[in-house]
């Protein structure tokens, strides 16, 4: 018998599938929406900078800080349109700008960077457990201490919030973009009665408010606190992590720097006149956390429940961004070989489900070891103005170095010698707030030492990825 042979053609050879990428499905405006979390997060240090400074001082040393930031992110917006398919952020500006000169800043500035935003959900989810308990649970008032990690109650409910939103962000962000509007729409109602109300209540009276920055000492005192507020002021720059997340990578991510920044630049003078000329320094310096509370039933009355719903809304906003924006730039490193390669990988929804599993466990850790709010901003912040100082100098190196790279966005020359300008500004700052925590009452050389450990990890990830998983020189 012989053999038939088909005259079917062979099936034509498989192709690989495309790896799975970030969904192109946001706007300028849902970057600006993200960038509502800044406003919120003033939440956190506004009392204690007033309760510190004094209202005037306060007033002085939000303006500086907003102002620095916002000639920061004109500089991010030219870089962003420079490099529109990375989810790395500034990180990835340090990096382009250096990597010629020292190839160890790329992960340096970028763990730096990731570690101040995915820890912003510990600090916000100890705010939210502090007033749940305040209004609905006063008499829950146990500790569980065990070593160096303490539980309280309002770290229990932080625990339990991060947890409720790490499971959220598996779906996916543009999922959860639904939220963000929610939350931001109710963060926009208590920030329209305190930027308001109060100047026509007939109460509000600047005759209260002092200056307490006073000679050598008030000057150091205003570097530290400079430091303490970085994080609260420059995260507008939150806009350009989600650059190849937007529809029009370079119009959406322009435009949504440049109206975050203004936004919050009005939000953050604003905000500390109106209240501490309406509440007096006295009763913001002995609640500084939840003096919001009885400011809102004073304004409108009866309504404390409907202020911390309101408030814990705000701080969900931000919680979501951080999550987000951390998770975002953890994959960026491992996918361009600046740290460990497991976590550059996305699930099958496009989501960087490892990335949020590192997340989720790095912020479960600072919420029993570190406790209070600010001290963990601070612990954050010795890397995130590093990564500013080295993208704000990289743009001015990569005008000089790559002067031919494509510059949808071109900002005028005279942005070059203010970025060496605003550059060696945050170094003193820097240098002066690392080595000051404890001015502010809020940290000390526990916090310096996680935020060097921190660091120092990421040089070492990095030399573990190029040595032994990339075998490169």
């Amino acid at each position: 018998m012989s053999a038939q042979i088909s005259s079917a053609s062979p099936p034509p050879p498989a192709t690989p599938q495309e790896p799975p990428a970030l969904a192109k499905k946001m706007r300028w405006y849902d970057g600006f929406a993200m960038s509502l979390a800044m406003p919120a997060a003033l939440i956190a240090s506004l009392g204690a900078s007033i309760g510190g400074l004094g209202a005037w001082g306060a007033i002085a040393l939000w303006a500086i800080s907003m102002v620095l930031a916002t000639g920061a992110n004109w500089i991010y917006s030219e870089m962003a349109a420079m490099f529109p398919e990375s989810s790395g952020g500034i990180a990835h500006y340090a990096t382009e700008g250096w990597k010629t000169r020292a190839p160890w800043v790329g992960p340096l500035a970028s763990i730096g960077y990731w570690f101040a935003w995915t820890t912003a959900l510990s600090v916000y989810a100890g705010i939210i457990g502090s007033l749940v308990q305040a209004q609905w649970f006063p008499g829950q008032d146990w500790s569980w201490e065990l070593g160096p990690a303490t539980v309280t109650f309002p770290i229990a409910v932080g625990i339990g919030i991060v947890f409720l939103l790490f499971a959220a962000a598996m779906f996916g962000l543009h999922v959860a973009m639904w939220v963000v509007y929610v939350t931001g729409g109710m963060l926009l109602v208590p920030l329209a009665v305190f930027l308001v109300v109060p100047f026509f209540s007939g109460d509000w009276s600047a005759s209260g408010l002092h200056w307490n920055l006073h000679g050598a000492s008030g000057l150091r005192e205003s570097l530290v606190w400079l430091y303490v507020m970085a994080w609260t002021s420059f995260g507008v720059e939150v806009c350009a992590t989600f650059a190849p997340e937007y529809k029009d990578t370079v119009r959406d991510t322009s435009r949504a720097l440049r109206a975050g920044v203004l936004f919050s630049l009005g939000v953050f003078i604003l905000l500390p006149l109106s209240l501490s000329g309406y509440l007096g320094e006295e009763r913001i310096a002995e609640d500084p956390t939840t003096f919001y509370v009885g400011a809102f039933n004073d304004l409108v009355g009866g309504a404390a429940d409907l202020m911390v719903v309101f408030l814990i809304a705000s701080l969900l906003l931000i919680m979501i961004t951080g999550l987000a924006d951390g998770s975002r730039v953890l994959y960026n490193m491992g996918k361009e070989g600046t740290t460990i390669k497991q976590v550059g990988v996305l699930n099958k929804r496009g989501v960087p489900a490892r990335a949020l599993t590192v997340a989720l466990v790095i912020n479960i850790l600072a919420l029993v070891f570190l406790k209070t709010p600010l001290a963990i901003v601070v612990t954050g912040n010795l890397g995130y103005i590093l990564t500013h100082i080295l993208a704000i100098s990289g743009f001015a190196m990569l005008r000089r170095d790559r002067p031919d790279l494509a510059r949808p966005i071109r900002l005028p020359g005279f942005f070059v010698p203010f970025a060496w300008l605003l550059a060696a500004l945050l170094a003193v700052i820097l240098v002066v707030g690392a080595t000051g925590f404890k001015i502010t009452g809020y940290g000390g050389y526990k916090e310096l030492g996680i935020a060097l450990a921190v660091l120092a990890s990421a040089v070492a990830l990095w030399l573990f990825r190029t040595k032994v998983q990339d075998r490169r020189r």
